[in-house]
């Protein structure tokens, strides 16, 4: 945690002095540099007119992990909210040096839980080589993968990020992909092989992706979706969560749909400790702040009654659960059997309704817990997106 804590400190300044330059029809020259710093991440008000996947700002970055050598930008890109509205999300593009970018698949990497506070954004952990799941990313990178990782709506200074909410987060998966084709400086091509890979907050997010892409992003060549631990069913995940280890996982859920849908108004149940532990929860914490400081903690200790089994509550979560149009392409589906932090039995339900609707799923089970999985399934993960991208068929197991 120091050596974390001296990074966040350096960050600024070495994003100040990255040259940065907002992408548009204009030469560089012409062209009036993105905001330094943390100011990168404020969205421009108003909204520029534009496409999803429309590139707003960019800058290049030194990435804080030394190997694979990569060139690597930040980008902030149009996406679409929850409630089909416009918005803009950041995130990361990293192409491998010694690859030719023109030929290169791109793989939109969904990162796992990082947590709500601006600090933990996914991009801010890759440049100081705080991303846990690097070792997936450096799979990819090493294999010939361009990768686009989305920050998911939300992250910036006051950040307001909208987690477990698959409506929206399944956009941005999609759109970070539309982004680093369409930024010219990657060389990467919009005719580009593409695969969509998560684990936990990832899995969700990617299997969304692969839900919507059929009429969101037709264009795309998508070609296969790996998703691991995913949250498909938020009711029975939380269930299995309040009173345990997992309780700040629950709370920043309720935090993420809070908001995504204002209509949710989760402060009208919280008691005066609720608002302001889940104020700092939101403002302070990553995913090992959730993991410690919330343990064992239950919705009783901060809310005058829960929200989670409400009728708005309810219908907000229907809407993000997975299953209703499974994916057109081949999937990797894995899950932990001892997972102690997402429900594996919803997880093998959503597995068997994707079966039923005649999708090709290739499901594994793995005897250990969640956290454990999001390494040691990597090789598995790999070998399938290397079997998609070679046009190997898959062959479904249900």
């Amino acid at each position: 945690m120091r050596t974390r804590s001296r990074y966040r400190v350096l960050l600024p300044v070495i994003l100040t002095l990255t040259t940065v330059f907002t992408v548009g029809t204009a030469t560089a020259e012409t062209t009036p540099p993105s905001p330094p710093g943390d100011a990168f991440y404020v969205p421009p008000s108003p909204l520029p007119n534009g496409s999803p996947g429309d590139v707003v700002r960019w800058r290049q970055i030194n990435v804080g992990f030394p190997r694979p050598a990569v060139k690597a930008w930040q980008v902030m890109y149009l996406s679409t909210d929850a409630l089909g509205q416009p918005d803009v999300v950041t995130g990361t593009v990293m192409v491998p040096q010694g690859a030719d970018p023109a030929k290169a698949p791109i793989a939109s990497f969904a990162a796992g839980t990082e947590g709500p506070a601006f600090r933990c954004a996914p991009s801010n952990m890759i440049a100081i080589g705080a991303l846990y799941e690097q070792p997936g990313v450096n799979d990819l990178l090493n294999s010939g993968f361009a990768v686009a990782l989305t920050d998911y709506e939300g992250y910036r200074p006051t950040s307001r990020t909208t987690y477990v909410t698959g409506q929206s987060e399944g956009h941005a998966v999609i759109d970070v992909v539309r982004a680093a084709s369409r930024l010219t400086e990657t060389g990467l091509s919009d005719k580009a092989k593409v695969v969509f890979r998560g684990y936990s907050q990832g899995g969700g997010a990617a299997m969304w992706a692969g839900q919507q892409q059929p009429t969101y992003a037709p264009e795309l060549n998508l070609v296969g979706i790996a998703a691991g631990g995913v949250p498909a069913d938020l009711v029975q995940v939380a269930l299995s969560l309040d009173g345990h280890k997992g309780f700040g996982l629950l709370a920043y859920s309720l935090i993420g749909l809070d908001n995504a849908y204002p209509d949710l108004k989760l402060d009208s149940y919280l008691t005066d400790t609720g608002r302001t532990e889940f104020a700092k929860l939101q403002q302070t914490s990553c995913t090992l702040e959730l993991l410690l400081n919330y343990k064992d903690k239950k919705l009783q200790d901060y809310t005058t009654s829960s929200p989670v089994l409400t009728p708005p509550w309810l219908a907000r979560v229907g809407e993000n659960k997975l299953g209703g149009t499974p994916p057109k392409v081949p999937v990797f589906e894995y899950h932990a059997t001892g997972d102690d932090l997402v429900d594996y039995s919803q997880a093998a339900a959503l597995h068997a309704t994707y079966c039923k609707a005649g999708a090709n799923i290739t499901w594994k089970t793995y005897q250990t817990d969640h956290i454990t999985l999001v390494y040691t399934g990597n090789a598995d993960v790999l070998q399938f997106l290397k079997d998609r991208i070679a046009g190997t068929p898959a062959t479904s197991n249900c």
